[in-house]
Protein backbone atom coordinates (compact mmCIF):
# COMPACT_ATOMS: atom_id res chain seq x y z
CA UNK A 1 0.00 0.00 0.00
CA UNK A 2 1.74 3.49 -0.31
CA UNK A 3 1.83 5.63 1.93
CA UNK A 4 0.12 9.03 1.74
CA UNK A 5 0.41 11.51 4.77
CA UNK A 6 -2.75 13.87 5.48
CA UNK A 7 -2.04 16.91 8.10
CA UNK A 8 -4.98 18.74 9.68
CA UNK A 9 -8.37 16.40 10.27
CA UNK A 10 -11.01 19.62 10.22
CA UNK A 11 -14.18 19.18 8.83
CA UNK A 12 -12.86 18.86 5.24
CA UNK A 13 -9.41 16.69 6.18
CA UNK A 14 -11.16 14.13 8.21
CA UNK A 15 -13.15 13.56 5.31
CA UNK A 16 -10.01 13.78 2.30
CA UNK A 17 -7.96 11.33 4.90
CA UNK A 18 -11.36 8.75 4.86
CA UNK A 19 -11.36 8.96 1.31
CA UNK A 20 -7.95 8.29 0.98
CA UNK A 21 -7.78 4.54 2.98
CA UNK A 22 -11.02 3.37 0.78
CA UNK A 23 -8.92 4.65 -2.35
CA UNK A 24 -6.55 1.46 -0.56
CA UNK A 25 -3.57 4.21 0.58
CA UNK A 26 -1.88 3.86 3.95
CA UNK A 27 -2.78 6.80 5.66
CA UNK A 28 -0.58 8.82 7.99
CA UNK A 29 -2.12 11.84 9.79
CA UNK A 30 -1.41 14.52 12.26
CA UNK A 31 -3.74 17.54 13.79
CA UNK A 32 -2.97 19.97 16.49
CA UNK A 33 -5.70 18.06 17.82
CA UNK A 34 -4.69 14.43 19.53
CA UNK A 35 -7.94 13.43 20.16
CA UNK A 36 -8.90 13.82 16.07
CA UNK A 37 -6.01 11.54 15.50
CA UNK A 38 -6.31 8.95 17.70
CA UNK A 39 -9.84 8.90 16.33
CA UNK A 40 -8.91 8.02 12.68
CA UNK A 41 -5.81 5.85 13.81
CA UNK A 42 -9.20 3.68 15.64
CA UNK A 43 -10.41 3.42 11.88
CA UNK A 44 -7.01 1.92 10.44
CA UNK A 45 -5.08 5.50 9.91
CA UNK A 46 -1.93 5.48 11.29
CA UNK A 47 -1.17 8.37 14.45
CA UNK A 48 1.78 10.88 13.62
CA UNK A 49 2.96 13.30 16.57
CA UNK A 50 4.25 15.78 14.40
CA UNK A 51 4.15 17.10 10.64
CA UNK A 52 7.62 15.58 10.47
CA UNK A 53 7.28 12.17 10.89
CA UNK A 54 4.55 12.58 8.81
CA UNK A 55 6.96 13.50 6.15
CA UNK A 56 9.57 10.69 7.04
CA UNK A 57 7.22 8.07 6.75
CA UNK A 58 5.76 9.18 2.97
CA UNK A 59 6.83 10.97 -0.12
CA UNK A 60 3.42 12.86 -0.49
CA UNK A 61 2.05 15.20 2.12
CA UNK A 62 -0.84 16.86 2.08
CA UNK A 63 -1.95 19.90 3.89
CA UNK A 64 -5.45 20.26 4.72
CA UNK A 65 -5.15 23.14 7.20
CA UNK A 66 -6.73 27.06 7.29
CA UNK A 67 -4.40 28.91 6.19
CA UNK A 68 -1.25 30.39 4.87
CA UNK A 69 0.25 31.04 8.89
CA UNK A 70 -0.42 27.29 9.74
CA UNK A 71 0.92 26.68 6.59
CA UNK A 72 3.82 27.96 7.58
CA UNK A 73 3.70 26.07 10.76
CA UNK A 74 3.21 22.36 9.29
CA UNK A 75 6.43 23.38 6.93
CA UNK A 76 8.21 25.53 8.73
CA UNK A 77 7.90 25.44 11.99
CA UNK A 78 8.98 23.50 15.70
CA UNK A 79 9.73 19.74 14.23
CA UNK A 80 7.80 20.83 10.48
CA UNK A 81 7.68 19.07 7.42
CA UNK A 82 9.80 20.62 5.12
CA UNK A 83 13.02 19.78 6.76
CA UNK A 84 12.39 15.80 7.19
CA UNK A 85 11.13 15.84 3.83
CA UNK A 86 12.94 13.39 1.61
CA UNK A 87 14.38 15.22 -2.03
CA UNK A 88 11.09 14.32 -4.75
CA UNK A 89 8.92 14.53 -2.21
CA UNK A 90 5.97 16.15 -2.90
CA UNK A 91 3.76 18.75 -0.18
CA UNK A 92 0.30 19.23 -1.44
CA UNK A 93 -1.26 22.97 -0.07
CA UNK A 94 -5.45 22.56 0.25
CA UNK A 95 -5.73 25.85 1.63
CA UNK A 96 -7.10 29.02 0.62
CA UNK A 97 -4.06 31.31 0.49
CA UNK A 98 -3.05 34.46 -1.02
CA UNK A 99 -1.68 33.02 -4.62
CA UNK A 100 1.48 35.25 -4.56
CA UNK A 101 2.25 33.27 -1.29
CA UNK A 102 1.37 29.81 -2.80
CA UNK A 103 3.92 30.92 -5.77
CA UNK A 104 6.20 31.89 -3.17
CA UNK A 105 6.17 28.99 -1.27
CA UNK A 106 6.73 26.18 -4.88
CA UNK A 107 10.18 28.30 -5.62
CA UNK A 108 11.16 27.94 -1.46
CA UNK A 109 9.92 24.17 -2.01
CA UNK A 110 11.82 23.76 -5.29
CA UNK A 111 15.43 25.19 -3.17
CA UNK A 112 14.81 22.30 -1.48
CA UNK A 113 14.71 19.95 -4.30
CA UNK A 114 10.63 19.15 -3.05
CA UNK A 115 7.67 18.85 -5.38
CA UNK A 116 4.43 21.53 -4.86
CA UNK A 117 1.01 21.58 -5.72
CA UNK A 118 -1.05 24.32 -5.33
CA UNK A 119 -5.03 22.40 -4.68
CA UNK A 120 -7.34 24.44 -2.53
CA UNK A 121 -10.76 22.47 -2.21
CA UNK A 122 -13.88 22.98 -2.29
CA UNK A 123 -17.22 21.16 -1.45
CA UNK A 124 -18.02 20.92 1.83
CA UNK A 125 -17.37 18.42 4.63
CA UNK A 126 -20.26 15.93 2.92
CA UNK A 127 -18.42 15.95 -0.67
CA UNK A 128 -14.50 15.83 0.93
CA UNK A 129 -15.83 12.61 2.81
CA UNK A 130 -17.70 11.16 -0.01
CA UNK A 131 -14.81 11.70 -2.27
CA UNK A 132 -17.07 14.44 -4.49
CA UNK A 133 -15.20 17.73 -3.44
CA UNK A 134 -13.73 19.89 -6.52
CA UNK A 135 -9.57 20.35 -6.06
CA UNK A 136 -8.28 23.68 -7.96
CA UNK A 137 -4.74 22.54 -8.70
CA UNK A 138 -1.64 24.22 -10.59
CA UNK A 139 1.86 22.71 -10.43
CA UNK A 140 4.73 21.51 -12.27
CA UNK A 141 4.26 18.01 -14.08
CA UNK A 142 6.50 16.41 -12.11
CA UNK A 143 4.21 17.09 -9.34
CA UNK A 144 1.42 15.76 -11.14
CA UNK A 145 3.27 12.74 -12.15
CA UNK A 146 4.58 11.83 -8.49
CA UNK A 147 0.96 12.53 -7.22
CA UNK A 148 -0.48 9.31 -9.50
CA UNK A 149 -3.95 9.00 -8.49
CA UNK A 150 -4.09 10.63 -5.28
CA UNK A 151 -5.92 13.57 -6.03
CA UNK A 152 -8.63 11.44 -7.85
CA UNK A 153 -9.09 9.32 -4.55
CA UNK A 154 -10.21 12.62 -2.77
CA UNK A 155 -11.83 14.16 -5.47
CA UNK A 156 -14.42 14.00 -8.11
CA UNK A 157 -13.39 16.77 -9.82
CA UNK A 158 -9.51 17.44 -10.45
CA UNK A 159 -9.02 20.98 -12.52
CA UNK A 160 -5.42 21.54 -13.72
CA UNK A 161 -4.66 25.14 -14.08
CA UNK A 162 -1.36 25.52 -15.00
CA UNK A 163 2.30 24.73 -15.03
CA UNK A 164 3.71 26.62 -12.26
CA UNK A 165 1.77 27.43 -8.55
CA UNK A 166 -0.60 30.25 -9.06
CA UNK A 167 -3.60 30.12 -10.44
CA UNK A 168 -5.17 27.10 -8.74
CA UNK A 169 -5.45 29.69 -5.61
CA UNK A 170 -6.43 32.37 -7.85
CA UNK A 171 -9.61 30.02 -9.14
CA UNK A 172 -10.09 29.38 -5.68
CA UNK A 173 -10.68 33.18 -4.24
CA UNK A 174 -12.91 34.05 -6.96
CA UNK A 175 -15.07 31.06 -5.99
CA UNK A 176 -14.96 32.29 -2.46
CA UNK A 177 -15.98 35.96 -3.90
CA UNK A 178 -18.91 34.01 -5.25
CA UNK A 179 -19.28 31.77 -2.13
CA UNK A 180 -19.45 34.92 0.32
CA UNK A 181 -21.41 37.24 -2.01
CA UNK A 182 -24.27 34.73 -2.53
CA UNK A 183 -24.08 34.30 1.48
CA UNK A 184 -24.46 37.51 2.47
CA UNK A 185 -27.25 38.17 -0.30
CA UNK A 186 -29.21 34.94 0.81
CA UNK A 187 -29.10 36.00 4.45
CA UNK A 188 -29.86 39.36 3.42
CA UNK A 189 -33.26 38.00 1.50
CA UNK A 190 -34.59 35.70 4.63
CA UNK A 191 -34.06 38.48 7.05
CA UNK A 192 -36.08 40.78 4.50
CA UNK A 193 -38.69 38.14 4.80
CA UNK A 194 -38.72 37.57 8.29
CA UNK A 195 -39.01 41.55 8.78
CA UNK A 196 -42.02 41.30 6.08
CA UNK A 197 -43.84 38.80 8.39
CA UNK A 198 -43.12 35.68 5.95
CA UNK A 199 -43.40 32.60 7.13
CA UNK A 200 -38.85 31.25 6.64
CA UNK A 201 -39.80 27.47 5.43
CA UNK A 202 -42.82 28.77 3.37
CA UNK A 203 -39.85 31.36 1.92
CA UNK A 204 -37.53 28.67 1.76
CA UNK A 205 -39.59 25.92 0.14
CA UNK A 206 -40.45 28.84 -2.50
CA UNK A 207 -37.33 30.24 -3.11
CA UNK A 208 -36.04 26.97 -3.67
CA UNK A 209 -37.68 26.26 -6.51
CA UNK A 210 -37.52 29.45 -8.17
CA UNK A 211 -34.80 31.71 -9.82
CA UNK A 212 -33.76 33.17 -7.37
CA UNK A 213 -32.37 30.14 -5.59
CA UNK A 214 -28.70 29.40 -5.43
CA UNK A 215 -26.62 26.35 -3.55
CA UNK A 216 -25.79 28.97 -0.89
CA UNK A 217 -29.15 29.93 0.13
CA UNK A 218 -30.44 26.35 -0.21
CA UNK A 219 -27.87 25.16 1.70
CA UNK A 220 -26.88 28.23 4.56
CA UNK A 221 -30.93 29.21 4.69
CA UNK A 222 -31.72 25.64 5.92
CA UNK A 223 -29.39 25.66 8.89
CA UNK A 224 -31.09 29.17 10.06
CA UNK A 225 -34.31 27.69 9.74
CA UNK A 226 -33.10 24.60 11.69
CA UNK A 227 -31.86 27.42 14.43
CA UNK A 228 -28.45 25.55 14.40
CA UNK A 229 -25.19 27.36 13.99
CA UNK A 230 -22.42 24.64 14.20
CA UNK A 231 -20.09 25.87 12.37
CA UNK A 232 -19.33 23.58 8.90
CA UNK A 233 -17.46 26.97 7.61
CA UNK A 234 -16.93 29.94 10.03
CA UNK A 235 -18.20 33.81 9.86
CA UNK A 236 -14.39 33.91 9.89
CA UNK A 237 -13.33 31.79 7.34
CA UNK A 238 -15.01 34.44 5.00
CA UNK A 239 -13.59 37.47 6.93
CA UNK A 240 -10.38 35.92 5.86
CA UNK A 241 -11.07 34.73 2.07
CA UNK A 242 -13.12 37.78 0.97
CA UNK A 243 -9.66 39.90 2.54
CA UNK A 244 -7.90 37.89 0.31
CA UNK A 245 -10.09 38.58 -2.42
CA UNK A 246 -10.17 42.28 -1.97
CA UNK A 247 -6.44 41.90 -1.42
CA UNK A 248 -5.75 41.00 -4.39
CA UNK A 249 -8.03 43.06 -6.68
CA UNK A 250 -6.84 45.88 -4.69
CA UNK A 251 -2.99 45.49 -5.75
CA UNK A 252 -4.32 44.90 -9.35
CA UNK A 253 -6.47 48.20 -8.84
CA UNK A 254 -9.49 46.47 -9.78
CA UNK A 255 -13.69 47.29 -8.58
CA UNK A 256 -15.45 44.42 -7.01
CA UNK A 257 -17.98 46.39 -5.26
CA UNK A 258 -20.00 43.54 -4.11
CA UNK A 259 -17.37 41.65 -1.85
CA UNK A 260 -16.27 44.71 -0.59
CA UNK A 261 -20.53 45.27 1.21
CA UNK A 262 -20.59 41.14 2.02
CA UNK A 263 -16.70 41.33 3.73
CA UNK A 264 -18.06 44.05 5.92
CA UNK A 265 -21.01 42.21 7.12
CA UNK A 266 -19.19 39.18 7.86
CA UNK A 267 -16.72 41.76 9.83
CA UNK A 268 -19.85 43.02 11.36
CA UNK A 269 -20.93 39.30 12.75
CA UNK A 270 -17.59 38.30 13.80
CA UNK A 271 -17.22 41.90 15.62
CA UNK A 272 -20.53 40.48 17.47
CA UNK A 273 -19.03 37.55 18.58
CA UNK A 274 -20.50 35.61 16.08
CA UNK A 275 -16.80 34.49 14.07
CA UNK A 276 -16.92 30.86 15.16
CA UNK A 277 -20.31 30.43 14.08
CA UNK A 278 -21.56 28.62 10.86
CA UNK A 279 -21.49 31.69 8.35
CA UNK A 280 -24.89 31.49 7.96
CA UNK A 281 -24.99 33.44 11.18
CA UNK A 282 -24.39 36.58 9.11
CA UNK A 283 -27.87 37.07 9.16
CA UNK A 284 -27.60 37.86 13.05
CA UNK A 285 -26.61 41.64 11.77
CA UNK A 286 -29.89 42.30 10.69
CA UNK A 287 -32.01 44.25 13.24
CA UNK A 288 -35.66 44.29 14.10
CA UNK A 289 -36.32 40.36 13.17
CA UNK A 290 -36.61 37.07 15.05
CA UNK A 291 -35.02 33.90 13.58
CA UNK A 292 -35.93 30.06 14.14
CA UNK A 293 -34.72 28.78 17.72
CA UNK A 294 -33.30 25.71 17.76
CA UNK A 295 -35.65 22.51 18.40
CA UNK A 296 -34.96 21.38 21.84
Amino acid sequence: MQKVGLIGLGAMGRGMAQSLRRGGYAVHVHDVRPDAVQAFAAEGGTACSSPADVAKACDIVISVVVNAAQTEEVLFGANGAAAAMRPGSLFVMCSTVDPNWSVALEQRLEAMGLLYLDAPISGGAAKAASGQMTMMTAGRPQAYEKAGDVLKAMAANVYKLGDRAGNGSKVKIINQLLAGVHIAAAAEAMALGLREGVDAAALYEVITHSAGNSWMFENRMAHVLAGDYTPLSAVDIFVKDLGLVLDTARAAKFPLPLSAAAHQMFLQASAAGHGREDDSAVIKIFPGIELPKKAS
